[in-house]
Order: structure tokens, then sequence, then C-alpha cells
């Protein structure tokens, strides 16, 4: 062996390297230092015999990991495979437990080195093998701190596990797979040292979200296509992960994954699970927090082909319930897609398709030719009408659904005379037909005049409103429809109901309804709000109409304002019935002399001034709005002046306090007395101060005629032409300095303009001529001489208040004075009655006073007597003014003549 050696690399000088070499890992293996030998020295394999009989055994404890790299990737022992070998097998030994946290980062990298020498050595597949299987272990550490200190380690660990399914080797990959499969689930061995501490499962799935790990099994897909069990396996980590981390789902979508497993879903697999757990990836990536990215990745013409090819195999095998069911999750999956409008589904004709199963039911399964559906059968065509609302929405399937008379399908369904199948499936279809008509009418409304859709659903209310009772889902859902068609305003709509009767027949529902129903009924409020809506659409413009809405109109207008706002914030909708009511009472009753006086006498006026007092601040526009047009009869303005609130206040002191605090939310300066507090602000909101430095368009209104159209004090003020500024009754100081500014309100407003117009021009570097100049200069003064005789005005308001409190309290003062003096006499009465009492003489005294007083008082009684009363006649004869106030300022000469 010597002479070999010797003649093949010429001399004993290379064999002692060798054996240096060999002494100098063996050191390593035992913790020990070595001196690094000469790197130009030749790289030899030893036979196995001669290593065994060299190299001592290593201490799996003393293993250091950065020699064991330093071994692999070191030039001069990079080919001692069998060197290599021995140590990994001591690293698996000594780590049979779980990888430690900390040392994660060097195995990683001993796992890529020997990833990367499988292609040539495939004895380094084995070490792989069986360091995947410990990678499904936890992983341990040593303290508690240590999750944190080796946190992107961990990460970084199982991103490079992720990436050995690169190596070309079927037993790896499927090692990996297991790997991952478990690492979630699986717990530590019960014999871990007491000094070690498993890893918990939340911590293992936060580190395994945040790495490459689902995005490289991903990409793997594509590798194992022809594996189709590894394939399979591949698939349910990726089910599993994508359903567990919502994080996961976007790793996948970052890869395109949603589009990656659609066009594999059609592979073949004889155990038909291929299709089932592509359709449950794709599911969990739409309802993750990226489902548009996956929409938007399903809506290539390629992945919609690929559904429409898996959608038609499964109506191909539609005997299993299986398949029934798979079938019927992959068209869910098609209608979120479908919401795309960019999906191609006119151009792959997969619309064309689905639309074909909607008006013929039989191509879809062989149980749609039977009076009953099985279950799967009903979900697939409440799923097809359910996918016509969708498309709906696509200009481009318009064309279609109408050219596959998607619409006299549609009615066919809502017909109440349509043959009884099964009464509860019929019922189940006809909802959601009735649900599906709510959105295609509105797009398709000429199919759905001609083909007399609202006759089909007048004559199911018809039906579902009896002496029996109500049919509340179908009453709900003909409403909406009737809602859905009627909002258009399209006169021929509006027609057609009138014609048919349409508006006794809602007044009846609606009245039975309220009579019948519990006030908490979602439905019924919904139901009654949206009847109110289209009786507001079909008699806003036609006085006939109102007309014919009539007295039982009336009647259950003032039923439900009397019913107050006490619920609107229930969440139950009494909010949009409160509503829909205040505009049925605009829309059909203001405006017809018939229907006013009738609603004036049933003292509906105060009844939405109760509303506009106690009510939420977003119903006032729309009260005030009816009040303004109801003032046009002459008979509202005395209802309104002498409506009184629950504490006494008049209607003017209501709107003086609602201009107020409409005020003080648009940011008006006000001084604490409410008057006017910058001259050269009267009105000035907070947005038109924002604003004050821009310069608008002509085509758009400025800030301050766009107040006006957004504002309650148009409103107030125009309610308050009608009312009159005179003579109001029960008004506080505080009010009239209020009203001033409000009967000035038109003439503040148009300065206001007119300054807006001036400050753009400044803005807009525009000199006007001298006479432009002089007219914007006088008006603007005008402006201000306006705001200073509001403000005069308003002073002198102040000062009458306090001088009349000055009087009152002067009254009050005088009161107290002369209940003061009553008491002082009570109490001197009071002490000569003592006195009397307890002192004879005083007594004695006062005997003798009041025998004097006697007589005195008789003695003028008798020369009365003698000498009767004359009668005399007063004769006028001067009248003097002196300028005095009153009568104390008039000096009359009298003569008298006795009679």
């Amino acid at each position: 062996m010597k002479r070999v050696f010797q003649q093949s690399f010429g001399g004993p000088t290379v064999i002692e390297a060798i054996s240096r070499e060999l002494l100098h890992f063996s050191r390593m293996d035992s913790g020990k230092t070595s001196r690094r030998v000469n790197p130009e020295t030749p790289v030899i394999n030893l036979s196995t015999s001669y290593k065994n009989k060299h190299f001592h055994e290593v201490s799996p404890k003393g293993l250091d990991l950065r020699k064991v790299i330093c071994l692999l990737q070191d030039p001069l022992t990079t080919n001692l495979k069998e060197r290599h070998l021995f140590v990994l097998k001591k690293l698996l030994k000594r780590n049979q437990h779980g990888f430690l946290l900390r040392e994660l980062a060097d195995i990683s990298q001993i796992l890529n080195i020997c990833a990367e020498k499988v292609s040539d050595h495939p004895k380094y597949a084995s070490f792989l093998c069986e360091a995947l299987e410990i990678c499904r272990l936890p992983f341990l550490k040593e303290r508690s701190s240590d999750e944190l200190i080796y946190s992107q380690d961990a990460t970084e660990f199982l991103s490079s596990m992720g990436r050995l399914m690169r190596v070309q080797h079927a037993e790896v990959q499927e090692h990996v797979l297991e790997s991952v499969k478990s690492f979630l689930s699986s717990e530590a061995p019960a014999d871990l040292a007491e000094e070690l501490q498993p890893t918990s499962p939340v911590y293992r799935l936060q580190r395994l979200e945040r790495s490459d790990l689902p995005k490289t099994l991903l990409l793997s897909t594509g590798a194992l296509q022809n594996q189709p069990c590894m394939q399979l396996q591949l698939l349910l980590i990726l089910q599993l992960l994508s359903s567990c981390s919502d994080m996961s789902c976007r790793s996948l979508l970052d890869a395109g994954g949603a589009e990656t497993i659609c066009l594999h879903m059609n592979a073949a697999d004889q155990s038909g699970r291929v299709l089932s757990c592509s359709s449950e990836i794709l599911w969990n990536l739409l309802e993750s927090s990226g489902r548009e990215e996956a929409v938007a990745q399903l809506s290539s013409l390629e992945c919609v082909l690929s559904l429409k090819e898996a959608f038609s195999s499964l109506l191909e095998l539609s005997s299993h319930g299986s398949n029934l069911q798979l079938r019927n999750f992959l068209l869910v999956i098609m209608t979120r897609v479908a919401g795309n409008p960019d999906c191609p589904l006119v151009e792959s004709f997969l619309a064309k398709q689905l639309l074909g199963f909607i008006t013929f039911p039989e191509l879809s399964s062989p149980s749609a030719q039977e009076p009953f559906y099985s279950s799967e059968d009903l979900k697939m065509r409440r799923l097809l009408l359910n996918l016509l609302v969708v498309m709906s929405r696509n200009v481009a399937a318009l064309q279609l659904l109408r050219d596959e008379r998607v619409m006299v399908n549609l009615l066919q369904l809502v017909n109440p005379d349509a043959p009884p199948g099964g009464a509860a499936q019929q019922e189940e279809l006809q909802l959601q037909a009735l649900e599906a008509l709510a959105s295609v009418a509105p797009v398709m409304l000429c199919d759905y005049l001609s083909y007399h859709g609202n006759t089909y659903l007048l004559l199911l209310l018809d039906r579902c409103i009896d002496a029996s009772g109500c049919r509340k889902a179908q009453t709900q859902r003909c409403i909406r429809v009737l809602r859905s068609v009627t909002a258009l305003g399209e006169k021929a709509v509006s027609q057609d109901l009138c014609d048919q009767g349409a508006i006794s027949q809602l007044l009846g529902i609606i009245i039975q309804m309220e009579a019948l129903s519990d006030e908490d009924d979602v439905v019924t409020i919904e139901t009654m709000s949206n009847i109110q809506l289209i009786l507001s659409t079909l008699c806003e413009t036609d006085l006939h109409r109102k007309e014919l809405f009539g007295f039982e109109g009336v009647e259950m207008v003032i039923c439900f304002l009397r019913k107050g706002p006490e619920k609107f914030y229930s969440g139950l909708g009494h909010n949009k019935l409160l509503v829909s009511t205040v505009d049925c009472v605009w829309s059909c009753i203001v405006g017809c002399c018939v229907t006013e006086y009738q609603f004036l006498a049933k003292e509906g006026t105060s009844l939405l001034l109760d509303l506009l007092r106690a009510g939420p601040r977003c119903l006032r526009s729309i009260i005030f709005s009816t009040l303004l047009d109801l003032c046009n009869n002459p008979n509202t303005q005395p209802q309104i002046l002498g409506w009184r609130d629950v504490g006494g206040q008049t209607a003017p002191r209501v709107l003086l306090q609602l201009w107020r605090e409409e005020e003080e939310e648009l940011g008006v300066l006000r001084n604490q007395h409410g008057g006017i507090e910058d001259p050269k602000k009267p009105l000035l909101t907070r947005v038109q101060e924002d604003n004050s430095g821009l310069s608008f368009p002509a085509n758009v209104p400025s800030a301050a005629v766009l107040e006006t159209s957004e504002s309650l004090r148009v409103k107030i003020y125009l309610l308050f032409c009608s009312l009159g500024f005179q003579d109001l009754p029960g008004l506080s100081a505080g009010d009239h300095v209020t009203l001033s500014i409000v009967r000035r309100y038109l003439d503040l407003k148009v300065g206001e303009v007119w300054k807006e117009i001036s400050s753009e021009l400044v803005l807009d570097g525009v000199k006007p001529i001298r006479s432009d100049q002089d007219a914007l200069t006088s008006i603007c003064k005008t402006s201000e001489d306006t705001v200073r005789s509001i403000m005069e005005e308003q002073r002198c308001i102040l000062e009458e208040q306090k001088q009349e409190e000055i009087r009152e309290e002067m009254l009050i003062y005088a009161e107290m004075k002369s209940h003061h003096k009553q008491k002082e006499l009570a109490a001197e009465a009071w002490d000569r009655y003592v006195s009397r009492t307890s002192d004879y003489s005083i007594l004695k005294a006062e005997k003798t006073q009041r025998e004097k007083s006697m007589k005195s008082r008789l003695r003028l009684e008798e020369a009365a007597a003698d000498h009767p009363a004359k009668q005399f006649i007063s004769h006028i004869l001067a009248v003097e003014l002196s300028g005095g106030q009153g009568p104390a300022g008039v000096d009359v000469t009298l003569a008298r003549t006795s009679v």
C-alpha cells in the first residue's frame, strides 16, 4: 500500500501530510485544536478500512457544528464522504429529540450543503431523510428568551426546509412533506431532558407563516406533476396551511397561488381528491384578506377555462353525493370570480353554459326532470339564480341574459299559478328568484315590462296577503322588486302599476301589516318602509295619484307619525321607516288640497313639529322641506303658531333654538348672547373660512353658495318668511337677538357672496374697471352698514332686556320692603298687646283713648246726617300739556255746579 502511494504521488511526503490531516479531524471531533495543513496538498480518497483503522470515535456531546461545516466545505475534505456521513450520523444522534433553537442556523447550513451533494452522492439523501424525521419534532429551547432571540433563525430554517423540495430525490421530497405536515401538531418526546423545553404550537405556526415555506411548496407543484400521490400530499399540506393562517394565504397569493392551483386542479387523479383539495385551497384564498388578489388571479382566461373544465367533468359524474357537493362548491367559487368585471365569462362561453342550466334545468342533472329535486340539485338551482345577480352587474353579459330569455324563466318561477312540485322547494326557488329579480329587473327593464313583470308581482302579493294572514318572506321580496324598478323613475313602470290599482293595493297591505305585526319584526318594518317609498315615487309628480292616496293614506301616515322617534336607534329599521313616512307626507300629501286638508284636520302639522323637536338631527332637513311646502296652505300657519311642545315652548322659539344649534355646528362666530361678534363675518362658517383662499371655476358653486343647499338656515329663514317676523309668541330677549339675524339673512348672504366675488377677483389677479369697482365698493359698504344696524338692534334689545330686569328687580325689592314693613308693624302690635296685658296703667290709658276716638266718630256721623250731600255737575274749562309722560303731563281746569 505504501508503495502504491509513493508511486502515485512521488514519495513519503504526501503520506505524512495525509496522516497529519486525519489526525487534525480526529482532534477536531474530540474538541481539541489542531494546526492547519498546507492547502496545496492534494486530496486523497482513502478506503473505508483505512479510515476506520486510523479515526477515533467522535463524542456526540462535544460536536462543534462550525467544525462540521468546515469539514463539509473545506476543499481538503470535501470528498471524504464516509467521514462526512459518520460525523452527520453523530449529529443526528445528539439531536434525536429535536433541534435546539440556538443551533438552527448551523443545522440549516449543513442541510443545504448536503442537499447540494445529493445529486453527485445519493448517500447524503439518507442523512437528509433522517434529519427531516427530526424536523417533525418541536424546536427545543434552553431558556424562555430563546424563542425571541432565535426567532429569525427558526424562520430561515423552515424556509431552508422547504427548499429541500428542489432536491431531485423522491424520498427526500416525501420526508419534507411529512415533516411539514407533522410540524404543527407534533409533541416532544417523553424522555426529554429537564433543562430543555419544547416550543409551543402557536410559536411554530408564527414562524412557519413568516417563512417562505408555503411559497416554496407551492412552486414545487409543477415538479410533482408525474407523481400524483406526492402531488396530492402536497395539496393536502397547502390546504392545511391556507386554512390555519391568513399570512400563509398572503404568501401563497404573492407567488400566484390561486392561478397555480387552478391550472393544476384538473390533473389526472384516480382518487378524485386533487380537485377537492384544490377547490378547498381556492376557497381559503378567496376567504383570506387577499381575496381581491385571489379573484384577480382566477379571472384570467386560462383559469376560467380550467374552472369550466372541472365543472363540466363533475356534471358528468353527478351520480355520487360527494361529486354533487363539489360541483356546487365550484359553482360558489365561480360566482365569486364572476364578481370581477374583468372576468372573461362571456369570452370563455362559461356564462352561456351556466345560463343554459337556468333556462333548461334538466341539463344540469337528471333529477331536475322529476317533481322533487334532490337537496344538492336544489342548492345548485339556487346558486345559479344567485349567479344571475352577479352577472347582471357585468355589462358584457346583459345581451347574453336577453338572448337566453332569463327574464321569462325568473317570472315563471315567481308565477303564483306555477304547478306545485314540492311545496317547500317551490317556495325556496320562488324566494331565490325574487331576490335575483330585484337585481336583474332594473337592468333589463324592457324585458321586465314586455313580459308583464308587474302583473306577476301584484298577483303574487294578492296570494301572500289574504284573510288567513301574511307570508312575510314572499311579501318582503315582492316589495323589494317593485322598489327596485320604481326607483328608476321610469314613467312606463309607474303608469303600469297605477293602472293595475297598485296604490290602493299597497295601502291595504301596509295597513294590514301594521295592525297584525310586532313592532320589533325586522322583516315587516323593512317591507312597510319600502311600500311607503314606492308610494312616494308613484305619487310625487301626479295630482290624480295623490287623490287616490286619499283619506286611507293620510290615516296610515298619521298612525306612523304618532309612534315618534323613540325606537329610531333600535337597529331594527325604525329609522328608515320614520324617514320614509315623512317622505310619504311630502310626496303623497303635500300639493293636493284634498289630502292636505285631511292631514291638517288630523293635526299632522303638530306631529311633524313634535318630530322636529324630539327627533334626531338627520330628520330635520326633510321635515323642514315638508313644512315649507305645507305652508302654502293657509290653514298651516295657525297650527304652527298655536303649537306647544311638552315644555310649553312655541314653534318660533324652537326654530330659533335649532338655528343656534346649526350655527354652532357650522362654527359661526357668535358672542355670549347669540349676537354678531365679527361684523366682517356675520354668517361665515368654518368651512368657508378654510376655503377663503381658494378660487373656484365658473361651473363650480363657491362655498357661500354651496352652504345654502346644505345648511338648515335657509329653510328656517323661509319658514319664518311664511310665519312672519312680528308678534311671534313665546320669544325671549335672546330669541329676539337671533331673530334679528334671521330676518336679515338674505341681505347678509347676498353681501357675503359679493365679498367672495371680490376676493376671488383679487386671487385671480383681475382688476375691475372703475365703474365695477365702485359698484363692488358700494355693495360691500351697504352690507357692512346692514351688519352694523343689526348689531345696533341687538344692542338695543339687550339694553331693553337689562332695563326690564332692573325694573323687575326693583319690584322685587319693593315687595321685600313691604313684607319687611308688615313684619315690623306686626311686631309693634304684638309689643303693644303684651304691654297692655302686663301693665294696668297702659291698659287704662288705651281704654280712655278708644273712648275719645268713638265719641269723635259719633259727632262726625251726626253732623253728616244734619247736612245731606249735594250733587254737582263738572265742566272742563281748559286743558294744558305740561310735557310729562302719561296722565301726569296733562293739566285740566274744571268748573263745578251743584244740582
